[in-house]
Parts: C-alpha cells; structure tokens; sequence
C-alpha cells in the first residue's frame, strides 16, 4: 500500500462506535469541562488539542471577530485555527501580546473574554467558569505551542453515528472523540463546532444535544481540528418502516440500497413509469434527443418483456449519446471558446473549441474508459515522443491543410485544456482541476481553512505546486524557428499582431505550406545556485496531494504525472465518485451529492451506500462509462413514474421517483426545432448531428446566430470555471417570452418545410366560401367533407343567395349527414374526424411522446371546426403544445 493509501485512510473521517488498533486499548481522556470543573484543576493544556478548538469555539477565530482578514483590534487568528504557528505568535508575541506569562490574570486574552477591559465581541464566559480554567492553566504552565513530537491528529469519532427518531422533539447527545497518533483518545464533546444541515429535520445545540424537528432526512456535522463528521439524521414520513414497509421490486443492487433507505424513512417508491414517460424521459437524458412519432409508435406497440433494456442499448450506439455527452465533458474541463487563443498559431479559438469537442465525442463512442480519457487531457502533450520542433509544425499544419493529412482527434491527447487564457496561474488551475477531475470546491482554502472540509490553507498551497510547469507557447530555444518560419512565408510578424497574424498564417495553411505553432511543453525543474550548470542542483521543492503523499516534483520529469497515479488508485475518494455522481444527477435532476462538484465532509451523500457502490464498480470494470450508463437506466429506481403518492410527494433526494426536471438548454432547443420540422427532417436528426445544439462544439455566450439567444436564456454553460454552477436550469419569464412570442419559434412553427406546411400539402384545399360554386354534384361531396360545419353553413346562405339549387341541395345533404351523425354518436367514423384525429395524434406524438386522451382530442378537433383556416389550427395546436410545461420538461 502506498504512502498516500496508508495517510487517506488513516486521516478520513470515520464514523464508528469504537476505533481500531492501538486507540481500541487506550484509555479515553475525560472532557475537558469535566477535568477543569474544580479549581483545583491541575493538568496542562495542549495548544492545538485543547486551546485552539476552544478559542475557536468560543468564536474568537470566526469570520466576524479576529479570524477575519484584517482582524479586529490589531489583534488576528487564522480563520477557524489552522495555522497553530501563526496563532501561537500572534497570541505570544507582539507589543501588547494577548498572553502574559508574568502577570497572568493581566492577559488580554482573559480580561477581555471576562469583559474586565472593552471588547466588541463581548464576554465569551464566566470567570471561574471550566474556560476560564483551562485558559489560565495554559498560561500559567507557560502558553507552551506544542513541539514538532506533538502528536497529529488522525480522525473524529462520533456516537451514536446514526440517529432515527420516531416522533418530533425526540433528543439525542452527541459525543465526540478525538483520536491521535500516538494512539491517545480525547472525548473532545466540549471543544466541537456543530451544525444542522436541515434545521426543518433537526437542530443542534452547542453541546451536540440533537432534537428532532420534523419528518425527512438529514445531517447534523460535527467540526474538531480538521475532523468533519456528518452524522444522519432521519424521522421516517409515515409508518411505513420495517417490518410494515410494503414488498417492492428491485431488479439491480441501486434498487436494493435505494429501497434501503427508503425503508429507514417511510417513504414508499412510485410505480414505475408508462412506456410513453420512460420512452421520452430515456431518449432525453442519454442522447438529448426527442424520440420521432414513428419510434414511439413502434415502442408502445412492442409486447417484448425486455424493450426497455433493449431500447436502452440501441441508444448508447447512436451518435447523440457521444454528441450530448461530449457537450457534458465540455462543460467540466472547461472548453471554452473566447477563452481560447491561438491566434499566433492562427488557428482560430472556434477551430480549436471543435477540435477539443470532437476528441471528447470521438472517445465516448468508442466507450474509452474515463479514466483514459482524463488522461488524454491532464497529461497531455503536443509533440510526439522523438519529434523534433520543426516536424512538429510540419504535422500540424498539415491538419490545417486544403486537404488535411489526418486529424488531431486521433492524437492521444488533448492539450487545449492547458492553453486557456483563465487557465495559466497555478491558483486557476488547482482549482479547475479539482472542480473537473474531483467534483471538490477547495477556493475557500486559497485564504484559509476550508469551513466545511479538512483543506486548509497549506493544504492549497502545496496541492498547487503540481501545475506551473505545464505551459503553452512557443518554447524559448525555438523561437528563432518560429521567426524564420513566418519570414520564409513573407509574413511581416513585427507589424501584424493578434487576429491579423492569425489571418495571414492561415491563408498560408491553405496553400500547404509549413506554419510555426505554439506548443504545450514542461518548463525545467528549478534549480538554485550559480549560472554554470554543474554549479546547479534541484531546488527541492516538493507538492503535496490533497490528504496525501508528498511528491518531490523537481526530480519529476512531469509532475502531473503523480496527480494521475492518485487520480487512478483504488482508494482515491474522490476520482470515480466524481463523474458516478455528475451522470446521476443527469438522469435524476439531483446528484446522490447535491451540488454534484461539492464533495466537501460535510456535504454528505444522500445515500453513501449507493455511491460507492457505483463508484466501487464503475473502477473494477475499468471506468466503463456505457456500464455506467446502461445501469442507471436499467433499474427500476430511474424507471419510476413522476406521479407520487402520500409518503414521496415531497422527497427530492431519496429517489422515490421521477423528479421533473426543465430541458437543458441545449436539449430544449433541439426539442423544439425536431417537433416542428417535417417528418422526413426530423427523422434524420436520431443519426444526423450537422446543426444539432447538443453537437454544438463552440462553449462559452459567443454570439454565432439567432440560437444564442435560446441557448443563453435557458441557461446553456458559460464553461467560465468549471463549476456545475456554469449552467443554469431554472425556469424564468424569458424563456415563457421566447417560445410564445419569439420570431425564431414562430418561424419554425409556420416556416415552409417545416410540419404545418408539410400536413397542408396533404389536405386537398376547398375553396374559399365566397368564391363560386360548381353547381355540378359530380365530386362536391369529397370537398365539402372537408370543410368545417360553420364553413359549410356560410357556403349555403351565398349558394342560397345566388340561386344555385344544385350546391345548395348538396351542402344541405353533407350538413344533414353531419347533423344525423351526431344524433347517433357516430360523428367520429367520418372521414373528416378520422384524418383529423390523425393529425392531432401526430402533433401530440411529436411534441409530447405520447398519444393525446380523448379529451385532448375531441378539443383540438372542435377547435379546428370553428377555427374558418385550417393551416391556422394546426399552427396554433403546435403553438401550444410547445409552450405546455409537458414539452420543455423532462418526466
């Protein structure tokens, strides 16, 4: 086991009823209010064990008091006490130290915590009080900070680990228990910080007293050192628990350990889903795409007992699952056009956006495994191994060639990564990667210690070390190369700049000449000493991994390197987790960890059991993301209806059933360009991706055309820091304007081509009622079955009035034949009603994925009746079945 395996596990937070190995034999030392109740008191205070976490917890090191930046009173803390040197020095030191170790009652930090002197943030105990002790005590033993042999801190226990209440104001006591290196347990009960997670399920006093506060599920966190220990709480719903819980089906271990849960909490799962939602629901959420009238006829006909996971199957082999997903990946590396600049190679920004998509879509089709893929992106390189610069330019500009001489998705790598413009700074990019590769939030840590984690400011500064040395440029030794090149090309390189340059070098691509490139390339480790190479030797820098091993990166040739080697192990918590929980939340609204790139300790997942039971598969089948994909869809717990009953109608997060969920952007817009379109253009869109929004490779708010506009108002990714926050999937005034009003939606409904006119062509047209009548029978019988009954009547008062016996005759007979057949409730045999039941079932199969009700359908047929212009009822029939909440959400 490696370094790094033995220090994760060892500092992970642990929730158990008793520890293992040595702390399993220790005495436990008693709480620190119980050992400083008497004055007679006489034990040493430890700094960081015992006098960090109580000034912490008396909130002296909060944000509000002396934690914050400046600090309050000339007097400052790191913020919730990470840094044990720089407190014990700011405490000690200094013109008027806060600790007097010769007049101790004089020290600052006791008479303004007492309120003998002013102090803003007013008395934080009584004097004699169990605080007052253990302070006095630490500076009457010498305010001593600890020594390099002080014991480090492994991990936080906390009992009971798992709280169920059975009715409201039930309470429970927390106790907390430190555990140290030299196998040395505190119970540290006194000392925490604690917080609820859901004050609607459970509070938590200050002394870890937990009261149930209504039903749900929930977490109360416990925060020591750099302990953080969720511990859940749960009050079931209904009485449906245990042995009164009904039998339920599973088909898969994700429906066995959501059952599971279920069960704790009372909550009964839905039934699963019509064919009709799961058919729509599927085709959206794996390939972005609404399923065509035809498949969803030809799936609600099928009796086959496994269509489901055979339709599941077919999708993963059609071009939009990789587009859509290759938009997904996008979106958590970052590929972010305007921040892209490759101008000096003159390639433009949106060439390159492609190139990154294309790369990511190429992988996912061919099934690479994740953790290649990631690979590909964080190792990446530009040149080959033993390609010289000069051939390195020669096989680049012959992808950019009139005829290009391969392509650069066939390359193992991808370095654009690495080449944004808000992606150069070690800081940038430590974060970046932790937000794409980790799902971990860690930009509190820039400054101080994280407040809902064990990052602390160290922690940041040493993870970031691994990331300066990539960059993208021309590297130093062959910028004489490059100058050479472009004046070879007469390019005037001193005069043109930026775009300009970029133009020039590409027209030059075009004839098949050879144009220099930037390149991304490891800039050399740092040494120290003088400027003769032999006089030199390595700087011993070193970085640390986020909770493990630390790395000498200067005797690294790539330090990235060792981030990948963490990224792959069997043990890291974070890597696998990170993307299993990102595809969840695709398929379920919510991550089983919400915000899904928040995997912070005290943002727990809803169900541990299930995450890393998909996580502990995903990696033992080799990140196998079609696995992934395949069981997600084929369990029972994502087939579930959205229709609840009395014990799930108001659980968000346990999964018991389908949660409505707006389109993505990109899929919403797709959506209402396919129910629009005719049928032949529509049926092309399942394998033609050319215009699709899900396919579209340039990222970022670039405006390209009027699709833009959608896409930025339905909250298509900005792709600006890698954060799930980038994307938006909240409903809001603009999007209800823009399909009811905008000019784009009212040209796809009545454009010609599109379905309107496509059904128009097929209804033979009649004539206009004040035109003239054929007073011949012959073939009016056929036309006038095509009218509206309040269109044949205007048609007999004008044949009425000039005379035409003939055609009135005839209208009077097709109006009787229509009054008889609504006497004999038969009015829907007529060849009128059948077409148009056909064309109502049409539009509902088109938009909605589903056949409409026979309400749904005698409405749109008597709107057509007393609508004078039939292509006008048809336009205002799609008209409104895009703006129902049906269409632009996913059930």
């Amino acid at each position: 086991m490696t370094t790094f395996l033995r220090t994760r596990i060892t500092l992970s937070i642990i929730t158990c009823f008793c520890a293992a190995g040595l702390s399993q034999a220790a005495d436990e030392v008693p709480r620190i209010d119980h050992r400083y109740s008497a004055e007679s008191a006489n034990g040493t205070p430890d700094f960081r064990q015992d006098i960090v976490p109580l000034i912490g917890k008396l909130g002296c090191n909060g944000r509000a008091c002396h934690g914050s930046f400046q600090g309050q009173g000339g007097f400052r803390l790191s913020l919730f006490g990470y840094d044990f040197k720089a407190d014990h020095e700011n405490l000690t030191q200094g013109d008027r130290p806060r600790v007097n170790t010769a007049a101790v009652p004089e020290s600052l930090i006791l008479q303004k915590a007492l309120e003998i002197v002013p102090h803003e943030g007013g008395k934080r105990f009584e004097a004699n009080s169990w605080q007052h002790r253990v302070l006095t005590r630490w500076i009457e033993t010498g305010a001593n900070p600890g020594t390099p042999e002080s014991p480090e801190f492994v991990r936080l226990e906390v009992t009971p680990n798992e709280i169920v209440a059975s009715k409201r104001g039930e309470t429970w006591t927390l106790k907390a228990v430190a555990i140290w290196s030299d196998g040395a347990r505190h119970d540290v009960t006194p000392l925490c910080r604690w917080r609820t997670n859901n004050d609607q399920v459970a509070t938590i006093t200050d002394g870890g007293v937990v009261t149930s506060t209504g039903p749900g599920d929930s977490h109360v966190v416990v925060f020591y050192d750099n302990g953080v220990v969720p511990v859940p709480v749960m009050q079931p719903v209904s009485d449906r628990t245990g042995s009164n819980y009904p039998s339920v089906a599973t088909n898969s271990k994700i429906d066995e350990l959501v059952i599971d849960k279920l069960r704790k909490i009372g909550i009964v799962p839905s039934e699963l889903s019509t064919d009709a939602d799961f058919l729509r629901r599927v085709s959206l959420d794996m390939t972005g795409t609404l399923p065509t009238p035809r498949e969803v006829e030809a799936f609600l006909k099928d009796d086959s007992p496994n269509k489901r996971v055979a339709k599941i199957d077919e999708m993963l082999e059609r071009p939009t699952y990789s587009a859509w997903w290759a938009t997904r990946f996008s979106d958590w590396t970052g590929n972010n056009t305007q921040r892209l600049n490759f101008q000096t190679s003159g390639v433009a920004p949106a060439v390159r956006s492609t190139e990154w998509y294309e790369w990511l879509r190429v992988r996912i089709e061919r099934n690479v495994p994740y953790d290649k893929i990631a690979e590909g992106i964080i190792l990446a390189v530009s040149r080959k191994e033993g390609e010289d610069y000069a051939q390195y330019c020669e096989r680049m500009s012959g992808y950019y060639a009139k005829e290009p001489k391969g392509k650069i998705t066939d390359e193992d790598s991808m370095p654009h990564y690495w080449s944004r413009r808000n992606f150069i700074q070690a800081d940038e990019r430590a974060l970046g990667f932790a937000y794409s590769f980790l799902g971990l939030r860690i930009q509190c840590a820039q400054c101080h210690k994280h407040p809902f984690d064990q990052w602390t400011k160290d922690d940041f500064d040493r993870f970031k070390e691994f990331f300066p040395r990539p960059r993208y440029a021309t590297p130093p030794a062959h910028k004489d190369e490059r100058i050479a090149l472009l004046e070879k090309a007469g390019i005037d390189h001193k005069t043109l700049k930026g775009n300009d340059l970029g133009k020039a070098v590409r027209e030059h691509f075009a004839k098949g000449e050879l144009m220099p490139f930037d390149e991304l390339f490891l800039t050399p480790a740092k040494r120290t000493g003088g400027k003769k190479q032999a006089a030199q030797k390595l700087s011993g820098r070193t970085a640390k991994i986020l909770g493990g091993d630390v790395v000498a990166i200067d005797e690294m040739d790539d330090p990235r390197k060792a981030l990948m080697e963490w990224l792959r192990d069997d043990q890291n918590p974070y890597f696998a987790k990170a993307v299993v929980n990102r595809i969840w939340s695709a398929y379920f609204n919510v991550g089983i960890v919400e915000p899904v790139d928040d995997l912070s300790l005290a943002n727990p997942p809803s169900n541990e059991a299930l995450l890393s039971y998909l996580s502990d598969e995903f990696r033992s089948r080799g990140y196998d993301m079609k696995w992934l994909h395949r069981t997600i869809a084929n369990s029972l717990t994502y087939q579930r209806s959205w229709k609840t009953n009395e014990t799930n109608q108001f659980d968000e997060r346990n999964f018991s059933h389908s949660v409505p969920r707006r389109l993505p952007a990109e899929v919403a817009y797709d959506a209402l360009r396919i129910a629009t379109m005719s049928d032949p253009e529509a049926a092309k869109v399942v394998t033609n991706l050319n215009g699709r929004a899900i396919a579209d490779p340039v990222g970022g708010q670039q405006r390209r055309g009027k699709n833009d506009y959608a896409l930025s108002i339905f909250g298509k990714s900005i792709r600006e820091t890698n954060c799930e926050c980038d994307r938006s999937s909240e409903a809001s005034l603009l999007q209800t304007v823009y399909l009811q009003n905008d000019n784009d939606v009212i040209a796809m409904i009545e454009g010609k081509g599109r379905w309107v006119d496509q059904v128009m062509k097929r209804i033979p047209q009649a004539k206009e009622a004040d035109e003239e009548i054929d007073d011949e029978p012959e073939g009016q019988a056929g036309k006038l079955a095509k009218l509206s009954t309040k269109q044949l009547r205007r048609r007999l008062d004008i044949a009425t009035q000039k005379g035409r016996e003939k055609a009135v005759a005839a209208i009077q007979q097709e109006i009787a034949k229509r009054e008889a057949a609504v006497e004999s409730e038969s009015s829907s045999s007529t060849e009128t009603n059948a077409n148009l039941t056909s064309i109502v079932r049409s539009a509902f199969l088109r938009t909605l994925s589903r056949y409409p009700t026979d309400p749904e359908t005698t409405r749109a047929i008597k709107y057509f009746e007393e609508t004078d212009d039939m292509s006008r009822g048809l336009k205002d029939l799609l008209w409104a079945l895009v703006n129902t909440k049906e269409f632009v959400i996913n059930h």
